[in-house]
């Protein structure tokens, strides 16, 4: 029997790889394709895990906002994995080392860039695994500028969810939390519990999770939360905190989030709120003199801030994954990262 395609040859390289390309909404297929070579600048990966998200999931449904996916797409925009060549111009020293990588693919050249807000690039939106080839593969050929170095002990499967971290970490430094604040998360997902673990760093004299799921908030105790509640339950706690990370993304999560800050205090806000969302109440804004900061994304200074924190050990992400599936499996693990069920948290495909 021959071997399959995506073996390694005699020598021990793979000539090809394989990849997950969705070729329209709710289209896709397994492809073969020849291993690519990095060109001037750019780093090959060997990719070791990738993580699902909703992101992903509207990929998939064709929901996404226009402009915001070019098909067909190979998605995968959390991942982790291993230098494996780099072209012209790229550091060779790159080659073997435990890498993350940056999606956001910025003009480098507009005001907003050079102020070092990429996530902000006015040159138009292109982002790894929406616009451009994304990580549901077994290589991944990026600009080698965009790959942040992990320690060589580091644990790749852990490391797939540094993308999501580093939008967390956007929204922390935004949200400059101070020692001895009482802060509140809202939303015990993915980016909720990430976000737990960064603030319990900064040592809140209160650190509160809310989520209408019991089971999802209480996984935040042992990661640094102080209290969990349900949102039922938040209204006595209006005008409490002085800095509110929001990150569930739900129809009334943005509107909430500023009722639970005190007067002049700060919330941040990470959700995608879909259509028909409750707006923020322009005069308890007004009144309350609130600072609200939005996040989209992660600039190069907040994926730095979150890869230093995993590094030192204040981020770890192992416990938020459940499931792991090989790339055959991506409409089955579509199916399970949307399915609804409080038991799963973080779906990684596995190259």
């Amino acid at each position: 029997m021959n071997a399959p395609a995506h073996a390694p040859a005699p020598d021990g390289v793979r000539r090809t790889g394989r990849a997950v390309l969705v070729e329209r909404p709710g289209g896709h297929r397994l492809v073969e394709a020849p291993r690519a070579e990095p060109g001037p600048g750019e780093a090959r990966v060997a990719v070791y895990a990738a993580g699902l998200c909703a992101s992903d999931r509207e990929v998939y449904a064709g929901t996404r906002a226009e402009g915001y996916v070019r098909y067909p797409v190979v998605p995968g925009h959390e991942w982790s994995g291993t230098v494996e060549a780099v072209g012209p111009g790229a550091d060779p020293a790159l080659v073997g080392r435990k890498v993350v990588g940056e999606g956001f693919r910025a003009c480098l050249v507009c005001d907003r860039c050079r102020e070092g807000a990429t996530s902000l690039c006015t040159g138009g939106y292109d982002e790894t695994g929406f616009t451009r080839p994304g990580a549901f593969a077994d290589f991944l050929v990026l600009p080698a500028r965009l790959l942040h170095v992990l320690d060589d002990r580091a644990d790749l499967r852990s490391a797939a969810l540094l993308e999501p971290a580093a939008v967390v970490a956007a929204a922390v430094l935004a949200g400059g939390p101070r020692s001895g604040e009482r802060i509140a998360v809202v939303g015990a997902g993915t980016l909720g519990l990430l976000a737990v673990q960064l603030l319990a760093a900064v040592s809140p004299a209160e650190l509160l999770v809310v989520d209408p799921r019991t089971g999802r908030a209480e996984q935040a105790l042992p990661m640094g939360a102080t209290g969990v509640c349900a949102p039922a339950e938040a209204g006595g706690l209006h005008g409490r905190y002085d800095l509110v990370v929001e990150t569930a993304g739900a129809p009334t999560t943005a509107h909430d989030s500023c009722l639970l800050a005190r007067r002049g205090g700060r919330v941040v806000l990470t959700g995608l709120p879909g259509p028909g969302a409750r707006g923020i109440d322009p005069v308890h804004l007004s009144v309350s003199q609130l600072t609200v900061r939005s996040v989209f994304g992660a600039p190069p200074a907040a994926w730095a801030h979150a890869v230093r924190a995993f590094d030192a050990g204040l981020l770890a992400p192992a416990p938020l994954i459940t499931h792991e599936l090989p790339l055959e499996e991506f409409a089955a693990a579509v199916a399970l990262a949307g399915g609804g069920d409080p038991g799963v948290g973080k779906v990684l495909l596995r190259p």
